[in-house]
């Protein structure tokens, strides 16, 4: 049986694979964007909680561009970031009893 979507020149099927490629591409720029939020309101929260835990691990962190941090500094405010915001997560989830 002749079906016009299975064939590999034929238009629709180009059509289909370009808006595949495209949704591809779409998702895999935005999740390596690592300026991208979620919650945008939360950027200025989320960046004073960088500096804080920058500043208690006693890493230099500027304002702007930080090119210059290795990335064994840059993994640790990550991973930091990270443990709090989990903490605060759970402390909130159980009522603050913990």
């Amino acid at each position: 049986m002749f079906t016009p979507n299975t064939l590999p020149n034929s238009p629709v099927n180009a059509n289909q694979q370009n808006q595949a490629n495209q949704t591809a591409q779409q998702n895999a720029t935005s999740s390596s964007n690592s300026s991208t939020y979620v919650v945008p309101e939360a950027k200025a929260a989320m960046n004073t909680m960088k500096h804080e835990i920058a500043g208690e691990l006693g890493i230099n962190l500027k304002q702007g561009y930080n090119g210059d941090l290795t990335s064994r500094q840059a993994g640790y405010i990550g991973g930091y970031m990270v443990k709090r915001m989990i903490e605060q997560q759970q402390r909130q989830m159980s009522g603050g009893q913990f």
